[in-house]
């Protein structure tokens, strides 16, 4: 009867297989012309009942990259192409992401066709440069990835624009004012995209305000905004929650029936203080043999959620719990984890135990996995373990007496699992997450290294013996599993890695293009206590492939094993939950062939998911920590700290505090020398002096400022002689601050010089620029500017003649902003007028850079959106892709008044930059465009080249510098 169903299966799929080669066929075929779906079942002869299985074919198809649908819902075959999954950058470029390729493909900025974040494309592969990584172009959308974008609502008069908070996603999204959904400016929003733009032409995205989540300004909304932009489920269906209710609260004699009854052995579970879902205890004893008989306990979930639940369909689709700074979002119901399935101590509960006899050696001799019930002696935590096993705590010894020998016997045991596990050249990367502490309205009061003592270790390996066992143990079975797999290190990352490590006199042995983890852990074991260690050691880590979970089982690179998967908590991973199902059916004699079957249907789709949805979940969990640090670094803006270089790229490096906060210091920034980026050795090395940052150097550093929307923070290298409070301006610098001055308040003049004439003519015409009769205005013909050029000179010459007494002498056209030097003044709260009393008595101000970005924001304020120093409308920007340029909604629906604003303001640039070659103005704005966001592609050579000293204000000086750039 088995055999017949299963073969009634086989030929099931076979039958749709076929159908589905066969409308591949007809698509592709010469004679075919384009149909939609419903054309397409008519003319296949497909009948109504089966019309859902063909509209699933033409999906699986787009998909698969076979056939595309255009956009009046036509079906047609696919050019040639990669299929794969973009992923934008904030400067413009991408990757796309392949299955089944080792890396990604770079995409220019240029060649992304218009492609958003997420979406599967076609992509056209570029003759590429040997030991390069593969270029390609967009050729093809085929499919849309993301509908909504959450971020930051920003409301002008006539429309609204949304800042993504995903930085990946370069320009704003342009909000028409009537569909706005009464959102106003500092709002956290979900944006439903109408228009994904035209990334050529400039026009940004477009779409409407489906949710407002909350104001900024909000406790917790911060947070909420990202785990609405990750597509997180917060919030448990009504069903969902019913069938947990229903949820017995005690373990019945029914329920143990059948288990192996372990209540009487001596047990304890050790996890964090502030932990509340227990899904694993340890017990450990040695006969009289010698053998450690070494006990994991790990609570049976699968007994209260059963396959095709809302429970168990609502855990699948969230697939793993999300720990974020100050709140857990669980898999299931707090009804089930913090209750029945949680192995609270004193308390009978159901579990699946994996019992393992090991030798001296640490070698697992013998296991069993079975079904038990359980009571826990004692709920421990690592603090008070650690306290016991290594600090022999006297007072924590003779609280737990009863529990001290089993202790010390888990000491003696876990240290010889290590030993083992290195051995076999298990890499041991030093990995160190961030405890942050939030007051009452979530402000980040601190942030510390999360300490991992022995206590925490000795879990680790305890758990690992038992992820270890029971994968061996179902791979020999040969029945379908899910595994945790982790690939040896791609050709290209190893070469890296050898090259780089090359430098410092070590060397990695490469038997037959293999790398062995235990090069890899050689090497780590080297270069331990060496000046060396941290940069080696972050460059290594960065080489090894990603952990996921697979269906094959081919093996766990970082922990050298052959055998591995997820047993032990399936409280908060769907993984683990669904490996108990099969062990439950293996135990109670259940895998019959349909059963095998159906694991066998649904594994594949079941380890991808799980692997999507604990990526997403890791994303999330990192934003909401960079949130809370560059919230945190807010406060300490002014600061010096000493740090680490933790990263080093074209346009600049990365430097981590002790706190494990990390910021950024822009080339831009690094004005004492001329800087070139090698991006072999990773480093950044002046021409002209020799000076030198690479990863792991320690660096002094000044906290300059902190973005908690964008979450970064941002650094200034310290001279180690200097005290950044000491440092005085150079003459340049004061001059350049009054210019600055002298052109708002002349920018001023003119604006009111424009609003007076232009209603003057209003008036003359009869026209009211009043609320009444700005529509009228706006229909008049726009104002020929040359009537008016000549009233704007008057103001022009006016302010040349009564210019600051500072400036008389100097000529503002060799004033540079790349002259200025650092300096520090808080213009936050002040107005121009203190800024020039501010001048007047202090040489001690902010950057120019500063005051450029606090003007910026100031004319932002007025509705005037400049861009920078140059006046330039920042819409004007947008090609370049940098967020701090970029438009703020292309299509502004401005009246005639701010029409003949803004032309007039181009008029005026125009005006004052005569005498000026166009090359020389280009050519500045593309130098500053290049050091503040980088390159725009990615260039072919070793060294690039970024920017040079300007040490002297003088037209030769620069000009002399150019040539030599």
């Amino acid at each position: 009867m088995a055999k017949r169903k299963k073969k009634n299966e086989q030929e099931t799929f076979m039958i749709a297989q076929d159908r589905k080669a066969m409308v591949n066929a007809f698509i592709h075929d010469d004679r075919y012309s384009p149909m939609k779906e419903k054309e397409l079942a008519v003319f296949l002869q497909v009948e109504k009942e089966d019309r859902n299985e063909l509209a699933q074919i033409l999906e699986d198809l787009i998909k698969e990259g076979q056939i595309i649908r255009n956009n009046r819902g036509r079906y047609l075959k696919s050019d040639a192409g990669i299929i794969g999954v973009f992923t934008s950058n904030s400067r413009g470029f991408g990757f796309v992401t392949v299955e089944g390729r080792d890396e990604d493909i770079y995409i220019p900025e240029g060649d992304t066709g218009n492609a958003f974040l997420g979406d599967t494309v076609a992509v056209e592969l570029k003759p590429s440069q040997a030991g390069r990584r593969e270029e390609g172009r967009i050729i093809r959308i085929v499919m849309r990835g993301m509908t909504e974008v959450v971020g930051t609502y920003e409301s002008s008069k006539t429309f609204g624009f949304v800042r993504a908070d995903n930085n990946k996603i370069p320009n704003d999204i342009f909000v028409p004012k009537e569909r706005c959904k009464g959102a106003v400016s500092g709002d956290k929003v979900v944006v439903e995209i109408t228009d994904y733009g035209d990334s050529v032409s400039g026009k940004n995205p477009e779409g409407k305000v489906r949710e407002i989540i909350g104001n900024i300004n909000d406790p917790g909304v911060d947070i909420l905004a990202i785990v609405k932009g990750y597509e997180i489920p917060s919030e448990f269906p009504e069903r969902v929650m019913n069938q947990a209710m229903r949820t017995a609260d005690e373990v019945s004699e029914a329920d143990m029936l059948g288990r192996r009854d372990l209540r009487d052995v001596q047990m304890v579970t050790i996890d964090g203080e502030e932990s509340k879902d227990l899904d694993d205890a340890v017990s450990v004893s040695v006969d009289e043999e010698g053998f450690y008989h070494l006990g994991v306990h790990i609570a049976d979930v699968a007994n209260y959620v059963q396959e095709g639940s809302a429970l168990d369909r609502e855990a699948l689709k969230r697939g793993t719990s999300v720990y974020l700074v100050d709140r857990v979002i669980p898999m299931l119901p707090h009804k089930l984890s913090n209750g029945i399935c949680s192995l609270n101590h004193g308390e009978d509960r159901l579990a699946l135990s994996c019992l393992m006899k090991i030798n001296s050696k640490g070698e697992i001799v013998d296991h069993e996995i079975v079904e038990s019930v359980i009571n826990v002696d004692e709920r421990m935590t690592y603090t008070s373990v650690g306290k016991i096993i290594v600090d022999n705590d006297e007072e924590e010894k003779e609280k737990y007496a009863a529990l001290v020998p089993m202790f010390e016997q888990m000491y003696e045991l876990a240290k010889i699992l290590k030993k083992r596990r290195s051995d076999r050249g298990s890499i041991e990367f030093d990995s160190v997450e961030a405890k942050i502490k939030l007051d009452s309205e979530g402000n980040p009061v601190s942030i510390e290294k999360e300490e991992r003592g022995p206590a925490n270790e000795l879990i680790e390996d305890f758990m690992l013996a038992a992820n270890e066992t029971v994968a061996q143990h179902f791979y020999w079975m040969s029945v379908p599993f899910v595994y945790r797999t982790h690939e040896q290190p791609s050709e290209a990352k190893i070469d890296t890695l050898t090259n780089f490590i090359r430098g410092f006199g070590y060397h990695l042995n490469i038997r037959q293009d293999e790398i062995r983890p235990m090069e890899i852990q050689k090497l780590l074991t080297k270069i331990e206590g060496s000046r060396e260690e941290s940069i080696i050691s972050r460059v290594a880590l960065r080489s090894m492939m990603q952990a996921k979970y697979t269906t094959e089982c081919v093996g766990h690179f970082g922990l050298a094993l052959q055998y591995y998967c997820h047993f032990t908590s399936p409280i908060r991973r769907y993984p683990d939950l669904q490996i108990h199902r099969i062990i439950k059916d293996s135990i109670r004699g259940r895998l019959d062939e349909k059963k095998l079957a159906h694991y066998a249907e649904i594994l594949p789709d079941v380890a991808k998911h799980c692997s999507d949805t604990e990526r997403r979940a890791d994303d999330a969990e990192r934003d909401t920590d960079k949130l809370k640090k560059a919230q945190y670094m807010e406060q300490h803006i002014g600061e010096v700290y000493e740090g680490v270089v933790s990263g080093v790229t074209a346009w600049g490096m990365f430097v981590e505090l002790d706190n494990t906060c990390e910021g950024m210091i822009r080339l831009a920034e690094l004005t004492d020398d001329y800087y070139v980026f090698d991006e072999q050795n990773f480093t950044l090395t002046g021409m002209d002096f020799g000076k030198e940052y690479r990863l792991g150097q320690k660096v002094k550093i000044k906290v300059v400022g902190a973005d908690r929307l964008e979450k970064t923070v941002d650094f200034r290298i310290v001279d180690e002689d200097t005290d950044p409070d000491d440092i005085e301006l150079k003459p340049a610098k004061k001059h350049y601050v009054l210019k600055l001055m002298e052109e708002e308040a002349a920018r001023k003049s003119e604006q009111e010089a424009l609003k007076n004439l232009q209603d003057s003519k209003n008036a003359s015409d009869g026209i009211s620029l009043d609320n009444s009769g700005r529509k009228s205005a706006k229909r008049k013909k726009k104002r020929n500017l040359d009537d008016i050029s000549d009233e704007f000179e008057k103001v022009k010459d006016h302010y040349r003649s009564n210019r600051h007494p500072d400036l008389r002498d100097i000529d503002l056209d060799d004033i540079d902003l790349d002259d200025i030097d650092p300096g520090d003044m808080d213009l936050e709260d002040m107005n121009l007028e203190d800024i020039e009393s501010k001048a007047d008595e202090d040489d001690n101000l902010m950057t120019s850079l500063e005051l450029r970005e606090h003007l910026r924001k100031k004319r932002l304020i007025e509705g005037l959106e400049p861009d920078g120093r140059t006046g330039r409308p920042r819409e004007k920007k947008l090609k370049s892709g940098n967020r701090s340029l970029k438009g703020r909604g292309v299509r502004t629906g401005k009246g005639s008044y701010e029409q003949e604003q803004e032309s007039m303001d181009k008029d005026s640039k125009r005006k004052s930059s005569k005498g000026k070659s166009s090359k020389d103005v280009s050519s500045r704005d593309e130098s500053r465009r290049f050091k503040e966001n980088g390159p725009k592609e990615k260039g072919h050579k070793k060294y690039k080249v970024h920017k040079y000293k300007k040490s002297a204000t003088s037209k030769a000086a620069r000009s002399s510098q150019k040539k030599k750039r």
